[in-house]
């Protein structure tokens, strides 16, 4: 009986991904005079389908994804954002305000290409992305910091090269042997900058300690 219903859900669930082209459908989801959302949601539970491996390969059968490491409403949006690619050569269409089921699509698409959201995204998430031609937004221009008829310290620099090279990446998680290079042509070993600055972080200023605090470093808060 049990492999019976199995088999009755399981269709209602591939007419659900023939709609909706993804299985991590939300709790509330019907089709077919069946509640396919909560029983989903019920075998993506932790040891559901321990007993039961041949249901989980008829799941993913259908949808690999069915049950991701990241949330169901991620994926229910890149589903639908993957649709919309599969015969475009680029995004640029997708605006905030184009929505697909109920889901605003082009808004969801703009806060994943904001370098600190990329950053935080799994690699796993990042690749599905990457093949639809989605990539982060290009980093701001960063004007290196100077004093007004001063020389520009190292520390200056060094904050400068940290300023720019998290604007690009979205991160301030930095290689030890990084070098950044500045607009005007100089080169910042920032992964050496930054370890010693940690080593002296007693001996470094309450201003320089602002200056790299604000940009992200929880040591120098």
């Amino acid at each position: 009986m049990a492999d019976e219903r199995f088999q009755e859900n399981l269709e209602a669930a591939k007419a659900y991904y023939a709609d909706h082209w993804t299985l991590c459908a939300p709790r509330s989801a019907t089709i077919l005079d069946r509640p396919v959302g909560q029983w989903l949601s019920n075998l993506r539970r932790p040891g559901a389908l321990e007993e039961r491996p041949e249901w989980k390969t008829a799941l993913e059968a259908v949808d690999e994804h069915w049950n991701p490491a990241w949330p169901a409403e991620l994926q229910r949006h890149y589903a639908a954002l993957r649709e919309l690619l599969t015969d475009e050569e680029d995004h640029s269409d997708v605006l905030p305000g184009f929505t697909v089921h109920g889901m605003d699509i082009g808004k969801w698409l703009a806060k994943q290409r904001q370098h600190t959201v990329w950053a935080d995204l799994m690699e796993r998430q990042r690749e599905p992305l990457e093949a639809v031609g989605v990539v982060p937004l290009p980093p701001e221009p960063v004007t290196p910091v100077k004093t007004p008829g001063k020389a520009v310290s190292a520390f200056e620099k060094g904050v400068a090269a940290l300023a720019q090279y998290k604007a690009r990446v979205g991160s301030v998680k930095v290689p030890r042997a990084h070098v950044e290079q500045l607009e005007d042509g100089s080169e910042v070993k920032l992964g050496v900058f930054l370890s010693n600055s940690k080593s002296r972080r007693d001996k470094l200023t309450d201003d320089k300690l602002a200056a790299l605090a604000g940009l992200g470093l929880e040591w120098a808060r």
